[in-house]
């Protein structure tokens, strides 16, 4: 077959989203303006919370959670060692200890089984994250918490639309975070967003973002200290346009994985996505395919190597957190969560986007049948 050159992800931008954003520009007002609180509204509102805090990415948004909630240093937060680094960095900034737990060999999230067993006295959180779009199992999750009487911080970063239960991503958590970098499912370029209930949770997290000023008193008053996690006006009106539109990303998203299912379902050694029962609804985060056991990390970078050569953006999604530099310090060493490094020696994410085409896809399929 002819070489493709098929990008691992493409944001979804079309000429009302442009627009949008140049109406912005034409004002004078390009940050802390209607475009944000407009945004804050409507994302709320389409998740099912109370409050929205819209920051400049998600790892601000995670970072301001782990603080909303009072977790400081001595304390413990359970979360898992298979996701994007921010969910276990985050813990860090508050000088906290991450605590973690092994993941579920086919959701890829989080095993509740083997939650309790890492509680201790100095437990006082759980950052549980919906890996990929695939929403973590929450009523486990719940049931745990409830018992130790430990908060929730859900970080639903990739599960923009996924339902647990005929119930959103992002509305199970004391606190969740969202985010829109250009690869997630709606982008503002840079950005995140902050889920509550709780309206001194969303008071402290407005606050926070804006360098510690008060919103209710004079204008360069500065009540606490703060962060300048501030997103301007600009990126909230693409995510506004963006939103308006998520049912139809999230369904052509969902068509991609349909055609990529039916041509790799039928190649040896490749293991296609699971979706968990009680998942009612998948936003597609990333496409992440598994090579089977006889295969080697050594094999997988191969075949990686060998994909991109061929034009196919391809990424080997996520390696294991624990085993970042910055972990050693807590004792984390190779071994320590089996399944974990398992699956990250042998997966392979990819392209996935709404512009993906039946032909590409199957050229990606043969592309697997050649190396294999």
């Amino acid at each position: 077959m002819k070489k493709m050159n098929i990008p691992l992800a493409k944001p979804d931008i079309t000429a009302k989203d442009r627009q949008a954003v140049i109406n912005v520009l034409k004002t004078p007002i390009l940050s802390l303006g209607p475009k944000l609180k407009e945004f804050e509204k409507k994302f709320a509102k389409y998740v099912g919370r109370k409050y929205g805090i819209a920051v400049n990415s998600g790892t601000s948004g995670l970072h301001l959670a782990i603080k909303a909630l009072g977790i400081e240093q001595g304390d413990e937060v359970i979360t898992t060692p298979f996701s994007f680094i921010s969910s276990a960095t985050c813990i860090l900034f508050e000088k906290a200890k991450p605590i973690f737990v092994d993941i579920d060999p086919r959701t890829r999230n989080i095993d509740p089984e083997k939650i309790e067993k890492k509680i201790t006295k100095k437990t006082k959180a759980m950052i549980i994250v919906d890996i990929f779009g695939q929403p973590a199992d929450w009523d486990k999750i719940l049931k745990i918490a409830k018992k130790y009487k430990l908060k929730v911080i859900e970080d639903s970063c990739e599960a923009l639309g996924s339902e647990y239960k005929e119930k959103k991503c992002g509305t199970f958590g004391d606190i969740s975070v969202f985010a829109f970098y250009p690869n997630k499912q709606i982008t503002t370029g840079e950005g995140g967003i902050i889920l509550t209930d709780n309206k001194k949770v969303a008071e402290l997290c407005r606050s926070w973002r804006n360098q510690g000023r008060s919103e209710k008193d004079k204008w360069l008053n500065f009540v606490r200290l703060g962060y300048n996690y501030r997103i301007s006006d600009i990126n909230c009106a693409l995510g506004i346009s963006q939103l308006s539109r998520i049912e139809k990303i999230i369904k052509k998203r969902s068509w991609v994985v349909k055609i990529y299912n039916k041509y790799l379902s039928k190649i040896k050694g490749l293991i296609i996505p699971y979706v968990a029962p009680y998942t009612t609804k998948m936003s597609w985060m990333h496409y992440v395919l598994q090579l089977t056991s006889k295969y080697t990390r050594a094999d997988r970078d191969k075949i990686l190597s060998k994909l991109q050569k061929m034009g196919i953006g391809c990424r080997d999604y996520f390696p294991p957190i624990h085993l970042m530099p910055m972990f050693k310090k807590f004792g984390y060493k190779k071994g320590d969560f089996p399944i974990c490094e398992h699956l990250s020696e042998r997966v392979i994410a990819l392209p996935l986007h709404t512009k993906l085409t039946e032909p590409q896809i199957r050229y990606i399929a043969w592309a697997f049948k050649k190396i294999l």
